[in-house]
Order: structure tokens, then sequence, then C-alpha cells
């Protein structure tokens, strides 16, 4: 009887442990706060700023680049991202003017983990003006850059409200990309001298509109050369990344920011793009406008990277390689 006795105190002791500790997760998931996916309107309000005719098509040099890194800025500080340099800004000499990428850091959690470094990155800048139409000559680029542009500002905020983050994070907007990529040759110049630790580089570029016909919603850049398109679509669950034969037969691999830190650091370094040469017909042109970009699209392709990029940060060791 005292057996049986001691038995039933036991059990009811361990069953009030158990609804105790249920009791108090919920306790903590309620005070928890939660982190906002990026909405269509806050897409659609970077994107007008970025590509609105009085930052007069954001040439390198010009008082509309200024605006825009001015407008990145304040946005990184809000979120909380540190600068890696002494400013956020990495000036460099570009054919004769002086210009700069815009660069935000967010230190990884983890101990050892945080010496590795992921950058997630697109060009701000774009040609200034063009072609007149209809007495229109400004070349807002909109979806040539402002879109991969408005990714990266938008993932930088998730993260920053995130820190969850293993591994440290770079989000950087390039400088000078229209005039030979000069931007991002100057900052994997300046990363490699420091013996940055590189795991990878994801790059946005041209995201403001879908592809055509395609089972995927984007393609990477260099499709072939790692297994970076397989792990991200193995992270979110769904055929998020293709292939796109175009991509490879128009060299795109080394035409975008992906391809100086690639050459520098010979790790998977790819860009992501929509754009199919069938669905945008606005390539360095004036009606490149806000008014022509799909900010549903966008929204969706930017928060579908997000368990891609927290599996990147977060993984025991460098899953993303070069085949």
């Amino acid at each position: 009887m005292r057996q049986l006795l001691s038995i039933l105190l036991v059990s009811f002791f361990l069953m009030n442990c158990k609804q105790t500790t249920s009791a108090q997760q919920q306790v903590r998931e309620e005070k928890a706060i939660p982190v906002k996916t990026t909405t269509s309107s806050e897409v659609k309000d970077i994107m007008s700023f970025l590509a609105s005719d009085e930052l007069a098509g954001r040439n390198t040099g010009s008082e509309g680049l200024e605006k825009a890194a001015q407008f990145i800025e304040s946005e990184f500080k809000e979120f909380g991202l540190l600068p890696y340099f002494d400013t956020y800004r990495n000036v460099f000499d570009a054919k004769g003017t002086e210009t700069f990428n815009v660069v935000g850091y967010l230190k990884g959690t983890d101990e050892k983990l945080a010496k590795e470094f992921i950058i997630i990155g697109a060009h701000f800048d774009h040609i200034g003006s063009g072609k007149d139409v209809n007495g229109d000559t400004i070349a807002n680029g909109a979806n040539d850059n402002a879109a991969g542009s408005t990714a990266v500002i938008s993932l930088a905020k998730q993260f920053a409200q995130l820190k969850n983050n293993k591994r440290s994070i770079l989000f950087v907007l390039f400088g000078a990309e229209e005039i030979g990529l000069l931007g991002s040759a100057h900052l994997a110049k300046v990363l490699k001298e420091k013996n940055l630790d590189l795991y990878t580089m994801v790059n946005f570029e041209m995201i403001g509109v879908p592809l055509n016909e395609k089972s995927y919603k984007a393609y990477i850049t260099g499709y072939e050369i790692s297994n970076m398109a397989d792990k991200i679509n193995e992270y979110v669950g769904s055929e998020l990344i293709g292939f796109f034969s175009k991509a490879k037969e128009f060299q795109l691999f080394r035409r975008s920011d992906n391809y100086p830190f690639y050459s520098a650091f010979n790790v998977p370094c790819q860009t992501v793009s929509t754009f199919d040469f069938t669905n945008y017909s606005y390539y360095h042109h004036v009606d490149d406008e806000v008014s022509e970009m799909d900010f549903e699209f966008m929204t969706e392709l930017i928060n579908s990277f997000v368990p891609a990029i927290t599996k990147m940060a977060n993984s025991t060791h460098k899953e993303i390689k070069l085949n």
C-alpha cells in the first residue's frame, strides 16, 4: 500500500511538472516578438523612392545616387545594422569619379561561426538617362536594379529582427555596376585582403516581374558551378530556383556583381534573377518604371528567400559547395 501511494505521488508530481513546463513555454511563446514578413506595400514604398524621378536614374557620382545611399543608410541604421567599415560607405574610384558601396553588417550569434560570412547583394546604381520617349529621358531603373536593391533592404530588415544568424551577414548595395562591376570588384579585393572567410554570396538582379511559363520562380546564373540551386530548393521545400539555358548562353554569370567575389574567393557566388529576355522590354530604357513592377510577385520571392538564407547562416558546416 505504501509503495502504491509513493508511485501515485511521483506520478502526480511528474504530471504537474509537465503541465508547469508547458504553461511556461506557452508564456514564452506569447511574449516572443513576432517577426513580420515583408509586405507588398513596403516593397512598393522602397521601389517608389529608389526608382523615382527625384533620383534621376542613380548614375555613378550623381546627386540621385547620393540620395539613394542616404536612404539605404537610414534604413540600415533604423534596423540596427552596424556599418562594416568606419561608416556604411566603402568608397572607391570609378574611372575618375568617387563613388561607393553601402555595406551593412549583422554579426553572427555563434562565437565560432560568426567568423564565417555570407554576402547578400545587389547594385543600386543605374545609367542616369536614356533615349527620349515622349519628353522623358530619365532611366529610372526600376527593374534594373531598384528591384534587387529592394530585396537586399527588405531581407536586411527581416534578419535584423530575427537575430538568429549564427554566421555573419553583409548586406551590400554595390555602386558602379553599370560601368563594369567596379563596386563589387573593389569590395571583393578589400575583403580578400582582410582575409574574410566568405562562405557564399547571393546577388539579386532584375527580379521585378515573374518569369514566363516556368515551373520555378527564379533562376541563378552559373547554375552548374555549384549545388546552390539544389540546396536553396531543399531549404525552402519547393522549386524556387531553376535552370535557365539563356543565362549560360549569354554568360550572365560573368556579368553581375557575383563574379568578382567568385573570382577572388573561389566559393559559390551567384545571381538570382527573373529577367528571361521575353518578360520585360525595358532594359536600359526610360520606361523601366515602378508602374511596370509586380509587387506581389516580388514580395513573395523576397519572403521565400528568408528560410533559405536562414539555413545558410545556421548550418553546422558549409553545405553549399562548388561542383
